[in-house]
């Protein structure tokens, strides 16, 4: 009996395509409610009967959902970028040098992790508001520049990264952070795309912080933005839905041009 007919592959491969299949069902069920008119919300069949794009004019109507979709991308790849280039200068410096309290710094930069937004979320709040940066995206961006898991994943992938080659390239007179640019982060392209992606995702899809800080529709932020559609009288589903899908795209789209990197990372680190 080949690999190919054994029992035990075949029922493994049925778990997986069935925790698929329960996976994407609430995307596709999101995406499908878009698409129908008012009266049959609550149908229950798997297709919209009558498909119509209501649902989409209604949300551009309701809100700038377009200025909305900017300032979460401006905001979110702002965060993504100050968050990698923390995490990479944080985790070169942890690597490269050795230094009295080195150990101590990775212990306590991993312990940051574990601390909750809403323990730091006043603190943040008041600073921000003495600076002026209140109902801003610099007032988003800002306090989340560093991230602890960047910088742990990053100097993980460091750390397996060949010493001999770092000290070539020193004695060929390269200083470090050349070297940091030249030769190491080539060969970081995997670990730099999941890492980019992740915070993306997190930096997309936050809520407190805008929530506390972003006073003005204009200035709001994709998740505050679908709250407009959720009501004590109750959510008004067909927007809401249309909202939600307009929000995902970007991150779908993001995820596609850089599959083959996140896949291949995610391998190679058991990220997860």
């Amino acid at each position: 009996m080949t690999n190919r007919t054994n029992p035990g592959r075949i029922a493994a491969h049925g778990v997986m395509v069935a925790l698929s299949f329960l996976a994407i069902f609430p995307v596709y069920w999101m995406i499908q409610t878009s698409f129908r008119s008012e009266n049959e919300i609550f149908s229950g069949g798997l297709f919209p009967a009558a498909p119509t794009l209501k649902n989409y004019a209604d949300v551009l109507a309701a809100m700038p959902m377009l200025r909305i979709l900017a300032n979460t991308a401006l905001m979110a790849g702002a965060t993504t970028l100050a968050q990698v280039a923390t995490g990479l200068l944080a985790a070169w410096a942890l690597v490269r040098w050795r230094f009295p309290g080195g150990a101590l710094a990775r212990s306590l930069i991993a312990l940051s992790w574990l601390v909750p937004f809403q323990v730091v979320m006043i603190p943040n709040y008041v600073l921000a508001s003495r600076l002026g940066l209140l109902d801003t995206v610099a007032g988003l961006v800002i306090p989340n520049a560093a991230a602890a898991f960047s910088v742990l994943v990053l100097y993980n992938a460091m750390r397996g990264f060949p010493r001999e080659v770092v000290e070539a390239a020193r004695m060929d007179g390269a200083g470090s952070l050349r070297i940091l640019a030249e030769v190491v982060l080539p060969n970081l392209r995997a670990p730099l795309a999941s890492v980019s992606i992740l915070c993306f995702i997190s930096a997309w899809n936050e809520y407190f912080w805008p929530l506390l800080l972003i006073r003005r529709m204009e200035n709001s932020v994709v998740q505050i933005g679908l709250q407009f559609f959720m009501t004590q009288e109750g959510n008004d589903w067909g927007p809401l839905m249309a909202a939600a899908t307009l929000a995902s795209l970007p991150i779908l789209a993001l995820y596609l041009v850089l599959q083959r990197q996140v896949v291949d990372s995610f391998m190679k680190s058991g990220i997860r």
